[in-house]
């Protein structure tokens, strides 16, 4: 385009001209675009902020979760209302009962070896005594001698009787012959306990069974020297008796299970190796009444039936006693022990906070522990407690066992 073109066209005046903008719309629209730039921003801050917040909200509560620590807990379980306890026992004869002799002599005669069982007045022995028969008959000679002398005073007496009433003799002669025949009798009672002491003397010279029983042990034999026992020489029993029929065990119960011993209501079974698998039965019958200073335990007899024999007197055996508890008591594991200065603690978890309990601990059952004082039914036991554990702190329960998951 020409110079000249340009110039023509700058001075042709425009035939639609637009109108000017107006300077109010658009200081509006500026302002418009600024507030809402502002509440975008605004927002951007506002929802910045509140996210910071909630997140710092969020650290906080984990950060508090994390510092309280999380326990398991156990409840206590009730123990059984009678428990059992083993004790040593030494099984003996109802009766057991040594036979000594009576009388010195030999030996002439056993009728009954180890083992038999006899019945009571049964013959065991007989002994040879001739100085004792000697003497016996010895004794019954001067009593027929006093009797005859007695007979010959009584006549001598009456006669003198019968011949005062007619004056025929004096008064002394009839008082000498009333002595004579009184003392006369006096010989003649005395000589026969004379005779009564040399026969009880003789009937020792056959030994008899004092009742029914075994005889278990025989320490003599035929030509033995029999001592009936003098303050130089040792008295040997020559048959042991024992009866089997019926047993006594005796055990020593100690202190702490003294007040369940119940005689006439405890029952007891015994064990004994030889009879693997087998209980026998019985009964408690009486006991000592006293602890034994020594021992601290209470002397206890149990009764034993045993018709058949089978048991032998003398063994040893295993004493089963189920005792009832006197009071309640808790079984816990041992690993909720706390082993502290202020002595056997457990940690009981109640409101979520900790409370430290002294407790009295009773038998060690090796996984569980035995607590006779300081637990009650409902108390939450915190299992495996840390070192770190103390009174009031809180806790959070986590994986709770119910009574019956106690291991």
């Amino acid at each position: 385009m020409s110079k000249t073109e340009v110039q023509d066209e700058i001075d042709t005046p425009m035939t639609n001209p637009s109108p000017a903008p107006e300077k109010g719309v658009d200081s509006r629209k500026g302002w418009l675009i600024a507030l809402v730039i502002l509440a975008a921003a605004a927002s951007l801050l506002f929802f910045g902020i509140r996210s910071r917040i909630k997140a710092e909200q969020r650290l906080r509560t984990v950060t508090a979760q994390m510092a309280v620590p999380s326990v398991t807990v156990v409840r206590p379980q009730p123990s059984t209302p009678a428990q059992e306890i083993i004790l040593p026992g030494n099984i003996q004869p109802f009766i057991s009962s040594p036979i000594y002799a009576r009388v010195n002599g030999y030996l002439k005669k056993w009728y009954f070896d180890i083992g038999a069982h006899v019945k009571a007045g049964q013959l065991l022995a007989v002994i040879s005594a001739p100085e004792i028969d000697q003497q016996l008959a010895t004794a019954r000679s001067n009593l027929a001698t006093a009797q005859a002398n007695l007979e010959l005073a009584q006549i001598t007496m009456s006669r003198y009787q019968g011949l005062s009433g007619k004056h025929a003799v004096s008064q002394q002669a009839v008082d000498n012959a009333v002595g004579s025949y009184r003392a006369d009798l006096a010989t003649v009672d005395a000589d026969k306990a004379t005779v009564g002491q040399y026969e009880a003397m003789v009937s020792f010279e056959k030994i008899y069974a004092p009742f029914d029983g075994v005889i278990t042990a025989r320490n003599t034999d035929i030509g033995d020297l029999i001592d009936a026992g003098s303050s130089t020489v040792a008295r040997t029993d020559m048959f042991h008796i024992a009866q089997t029929g019926t047993l006594r065990v005796y055990v020593n119960v100690p202190q702490e299970y003294s007040r369940g011993i119940k005689p006439g209501e405890t029952t007891a079974d015994i064990v004994l190796a030889e009879f693997p698998g087998r209980r026998f039965p019985g009964k408690l019958v009486t006991t000592a009444q006293a602890i034994n200073m020594t021992t601290r335990t209470l002397l206890t007899e149990i009764d034993l039936p045993n018709p058949a024999g089978t048991l032998l007197s003398g063994a040893y055996a295993e004493v089963h006693l189920k005792i009832p508890s006197q009071f309640p008591t808790y079984l816990i594991p041992t690993n909720t022990l706390i082993f502290r200065d202020k002595g056997l603690q457990v940690g009981v978890v109640k409101d979520g906070k900790v409370v430290l309990k002294t407790v009295i601990p009773g038998h060690d059952l090796g996984e569980q522990m035995e607590i006779v004082g300081g637990l009650d039914a409902d108390d939450q036991v915190v299992l495996n407690p840390p070192d770190s554990l103390v009174a009031g702190q809180a806790v959070h329960v986590v994986n709770a066992m119910l009574p019956g998951d106690v291991k």
